[in-house]
């Protein structure tokens, strides 16, 4: 979408504070039992949490994700660094790449000498649909992960609630997404196929 570099983040010490709550409380099935992956604390979490620093590359059309994920890869490969990478598709009808690279970092201590500790920077790929709904759904999805929801919850048949519409709308923007990408390559076959009927 931009031939600038992509801005970098650093994440917030209250939404960093928060995602170690989830991992410990909300998300943590073991509870009051310390969750499958140990306990999130100030002496493991800046290597737990994966999202410290990270960045986002906004494309226009569906295939550009992978696209740009491939480049990546063989980007990290060149430089001898492995990414993780997952594809999220998730109920709530959130859409997006997310690729994560490990690297030692020099983290400040409180005696002003330094740790390395091992972190992840994650970069997150997304298409322009995506991330206007992402802008305008950020608030709404920070607080409904602050709640832990009962199994018994089904916003899918609640079609008043505001979940039901966030979430389909990107359900729905991700179809259409698909949709589009499809139509563009039926139309390049096409021409393809009438460019080699004339010469032929």
């Amino acid at each position: 979408m931009s031939d600038d570099p992509p801005d970098i983040y650093i994440k917030s010490f209250d939404s960093f504070l928060l995602k170690t709550f989830r991992k410990n409380v909300i998300g943590n099935k073991n509870w009051p039992n310390n969750p499958n992956n140990g306990w999130v604390l100030p002496d493991n979490w800046h290597s737990s949490i994966n999202d410290i620093v990270r960045t986002l590359i906004v494309v226009k059309y569906l295939d550009g994700v992978q696209f740009i994920i491939d480049n990546i890869k063989s980007l990290c490969e060149q430089n001898a660094l492995t990414p993780n990478i997952f594809l999220e598709a998730r109920e709530e009808g959130y859409y997006a790449a997310h690729l994560y690279v490990r690297g030692e970092f020099e983290i400040p201590r409180i005696d002003w000498d330094t740790d390395k500790v091992d972190i992840s920077i994650e970069i997150q790929v997304t298409t322009q649909l995506q991330d206007v709904i992402r802008k305008l759904l950020h608030k709404y999805y920070e607080e409904g992960r602050k709640q832990v929801m009962g199994d018994d919850m089904k916003w899918q048949w609640d079609y008043k609630s505001d979940e039901f519409a966030a979430n389909y709308l990107g359900h729905i923007l991700h179809y259409v997404e698909g949709m589009m990408v499809e139509i563009r390559e039926k139309q390049k076959e096409n021409r393809y196929e009438t460019g080699v009927r004339r010469l032929s």
